[in-house]
């Protein structure tokens, strides 16, 4: 499995990078952030959100599992950290299969919810604003994007 590395060294970097990734996003691509708490997870969604063209503020969904954003794509916006069973059926299955991006934190406690192909975004702190972004594409559609985003001069380090 391919896997793609960026460093960003501070948060506003980190903002661009996901900025210029929804650019490029189509309805119902699934993106799946992990990484501690801190690593960034909310200021990669709202660049999500700003190349998206959201001009609501986002903030993290902790307490409510899903917020939903209007913009070019709609943008639903999960964190999943405080689902105690993930067998339980909160109809995430639509979301997937919507007409926007979804944003899974945490996703690896819904792992066998999640659709078969996705893209997940790792965040590793590097120090106190660096981080270290790991995209890693499970299927053909994410593979392509990455491919676009790395390998294009969409981004370079």
């Amino acid at each position: 499995m391919n896997q793609y590395e960026k460093n960003t060294i501070d948060p506003s970097e980190t903002f661009q990078l996901a900025s210029k990734l929804a650019e490029l996003l189509q309805p119902g691509d699934v993106i799946c952030l992990e990484g501690d708490l801190g690593a960034g997870k909310t200021t990669f969604t709202k660049g999500l959100a700003q190349g998206l063209d959201i001009k609501k503020t986002v903030n993290s969904p902790t307490f409510t599992i899903i917020k939903e954003y209007k913009g070019r794509l709609p943008l639903y916006h999960m964190d999943v950290y405080r689902v105690a069973d993930s067998y339980e059926d909160l109809g995430f299955d639509e979301y997937f299969e919507g007409e926007g991006v979804t944003v899974v934190e945490w996703a690896h406690l819904i792992e066998e919810q999640l659709p078969a192909e996705l893209l997940t975004i790792y965040l590793y702190h590097e120090g106190l604003e660096k981080r270290k972004i790991v995209f890693v594409p499970k299927g053909k559609r994410y593979e392509q994007l990455c491919k676009e985003i790395f390998l294009n001069d969409h981004i370079s380090d």
